[in-house]
């Protein structure tokens, strides 16, 4: 933690030598009442926002062991001008719809708002200084703030928002220069206001490529929408600026000294650069709520945004009774780059993708395998399953009722494991989860890995597309071959023990790597032991590019099977949205599809591809969908953290955009999976002895 101690040291020295000053807050005088000192007292109120003495007397409860409550580090405040009505609602219409669409940008750390004076610190008890002050010119500019804030549309391959207009932005500037000028003297503030171009983004950081996207959903914004503008106040914890935030989804309770009490809903602060030495799975945070810091397992946690860590303290409400809306009332024109562009896109956002268009573009779907019974028993999981004659018997219930014959030694399943009985049914979930989305899958491709393989045919299972879509068993997505422990290409079970073992391979398929061998883009042998990153990068790109070349967005169309009782309505929408000749369908028997009592229909799209599945491993997830959306390459450092991260049955999913035949990533079609540990439990152990 030693980057952390200097980092804090620097704070501490910025205020160690400030004159203090006593506060004359009625809410102070309760809490000094119950015993508690009047610096941690104070800063109780200032970390709730100086509403109610409960609120600061719970913060002082929760935050009992927090060992920095004493440290005399202040809060850092902003003053921003948020819109409240008819626009907010717009304005987070698009922050969700930008988000489902193009993905989190760094304008989604923080809600809609124009920038006043940056953040600044401020001492505990000069803080309701700054309240007077916001009241006070917020007064004195009330007849002169502007009935309407004209927005004009500004684009850029980095940065999409509205721009001010000058004469309004000149009032909101002397507005943040008044409140700077009374801060930095009354309250002893170095406060700057804001004084370059004023805007309001709506994406910032994003890919070039969702440019396109994310200005046609800008231009469903009615800028002239009904507002009411405010400036309010807003703290966070300047120990934390650059920390990562991240959202409790479930409880847990440590079972180790080391380990971090979490609620649900809890907001946790983590140092990404911290996280280096850190156990598989595990983090290392400070709890928002508590103060206190410690591991927890990252599989119970979400991403947070930054701003879900800020508090509100006041706001000065400007008068809009006297705003014209009737601007609203018309069709409105939004102003993109200076030129006017007329409003054809629906105001009204929608989270749905209807199974019409989704059937009309081209999707990857690419997903890590199930859990490996070796990433809960262990390397050494073989051993403990084998007799004293090396038969397999089941040592756990986790462990798979059998292994599939193969010819060579069993021990190969060491360095080629198989799915738990839980990897098993997480593939049967998803693959569930699949179908009652609706997704048509047309090809499945996977890892030689046994764990994908089997990964593949219960998401099949679970789609009810088994044995109609069948696997390819492709070499050249198996992961960077440096990561094997054994230094040497494990012996996988060839496809005719597969198929012996009743996994619907598709045994006329000829692997990518004998076209690109052929092509003379890859060396002899696919799988080159111990290969370099950039390697494993070319190898994963040439084979994404293979597949998809495979599988032209017209030409050749899928087929696909479906239960004829659920889908035959859903099928001749799709059939009328195409324009095109109704699907030919031909019934299949029923026990075909291992299903006696529920009748398919096969049914074939001319000329319209389906999604193509594609299993493999934590690795495969960045260099495939960054060859097919055309991304440069992670960087080989950061890449193994990342990697870890990845939990079982993680998943991408990227989709061809109709306009441009670009590909680009988008929210996969089910949500993700999650679930807590469950270790071992010996009765006698745990309840017998003492």
């Amino acid at each position: 933690h030693g980057g952390m101690a200097v980092a804090e040291a620097q704070l501490y020295a910025k205020v160690s030598n400030k004159p203090r000053g006593r506060s004359t807050s009625a809410l102070l005088e309760p809490l000094l009442a119950k015993g508690f000192p009047a610096h941690i007292a104070q800063k109780a109120l200032v970390a709730t926002g100086q509403k109610t003495t409960e609120d600061a007397a719970k913060w002082l409860h929760s935050h009992c062991n927090d060992p920095s409550l004493d440290d005399p580090i202040p809060q850092e405040y902003a003053l921003y001008l948020c819109p409240t009505g008819r626009l907010h609602s717009r304005l987070q219409d698009f922050w969700k719809e930008s988000k489902r669409q193009c993905g989190k940008n760094r304008a989604h750390e923080v809600f809609p708002h124009i920038t006043l004076c940056d953040f600044f610190p401020c001492e505990d008890q000069k803080v309701e200084l700054l309240y007077d002050i916001l009241k006070r010119v917020g007064d004195r500019f009330s007849q002169s703030f502007p009935a309407s804030i004209s927005l004009t549309l500004h684009a850029s391959p980095s940065y999409l928002g509205f721009f001010i207009d000058d004469s309004q932005a000149n009032i909101l500037k002397e507005f943040a220069v008044a409140f700077s000028s009374e801060a930095s003297a009354l309250a002893d503030c170095h406060v700057k206001p804001s004084l370059k171009q004023f805007h309001l983004t709506l994406a910032h950081r994003f890919y070039p490529h969702h440019q396109k996207t994310l200005e046609q959903l800008a231009k469903g914004i009615n800028p002239g929408e009904p507002c009411q503008w405010v400036a309010a106040l807003y703290s966070r914890d300047m120990r934390f600026v650059h920390y990562q935030r991240l959202r409790a989804l479930f409880q847990y309770k440590p079972q180790n000294i080391d380990e971090l009490l979490i609620k649900a809903g809890d907001l946790i602060y983590v140092e990404p650069r911290q996280q280096s030495e850190v156990s598989e799975g595990w983090v290392i945070g400070t709890s928002h709520r508590t103060g206190c810091r410690g591991f927890l397992p990252e599989n119970y946690t979400e991403r947070a945004h930054e701003a879900d860590t800020w508090v509100r303290h006041r706001e000065y409400v400007f008068d809009a009774a006297s705003r014209s809306i009737t601007k609203a009332e018309k069709e409105p024109n939004v102003k993109l780059n200076g030129e006017a562009h007329n409003l054809s896109v629906s105001r009204s956002v929608t989270n749905v993708v209807s199974l019409q268009n989704a059937a009309l573009q081209r999707g990857v779907l690419v997903m890590h395998h199930g859990e490996r019974v070796d990433q809960v028993f262990g390397k050494s999981w073989l051993q403990q399953c084998l007799t004293a004659d090396g038969k397999y018997y089941r040592a756990d219930l986790n462990f798979p009722s059998s292994l599939p014959r193969r010819k060579d030694s069993m021990k190969q399943f060491e360095n080629d494991p198989p799915l738990s009985c839980c990897g098993i049914f997480q593939s049967r979930l998803i693959g569930e989860a699949l179908l009652d989305q609706e997704v048509t899958v047309s090809h499945v491709y996977s890892s030689p890995a046994l764990c994908c393989v089997q990964t593949a045919q219960h998401v099949l299972q679970g789609l009810k597309l088994n044995p109609r879509v069948r696997i390819r068993v492709e070499p050249g997505l198996f992961e960077w071959t440096k990561w094997e422990a054994s230094k040497a290409i494990p012996s996988f079970m060839t496809v005719a023990e597969l198929v012996e073992a009743s996994y619907n391979i598709d045994t006329s398929y000829r692997c990518v790597c004998v076209w690109l061998i052929k092509l003379g883009n890859f060396p002899l042998s696919s799988l080159v032991p111990s290969e370099s990153y950039e390697d494993y990068v070319s190898r994963s790109s040439a084979v994404m590019k293979q597949i998809i070349s495979a599988y032209p967005s017209k030409g050749r169309g899928f087929r696909y099977f479906l239960p004829i009782t659920k889908h035959s309505a859903i099928l001749s929408k799709i059939s009328a949205k195409m324009n095109s000749p109704k699907a030919t369908s031909s019934p299949s028997a029923a026990g075909e599809c291992g299903s006696a009592a529920l009748p398919y229909q096969h049914f074939a799209f001319p000329g319209v591809p389906g999604v193509i599945l594609i299993v493999g491993h934590g690795s495969s997830l960045v260099p495939l969908t960054r060859a097919l959306t055309g991304l440069p390459d992670r960087d080989s450092r950061d890449f193994a953290q990342m990697v870890q991260k990845i939990p079982s049955l993680g998943m991408c999913f990227c989709e061809e955009q109709k306009e441009d035949n670009k590909w680009q990533m988008v929210n996969p079609p089910v949500k993700t999976l999650t679930h807590g540990p469950n270790t071992a439990f010996n009765w006698r152990k745990t309840i017998m002895e003492d």
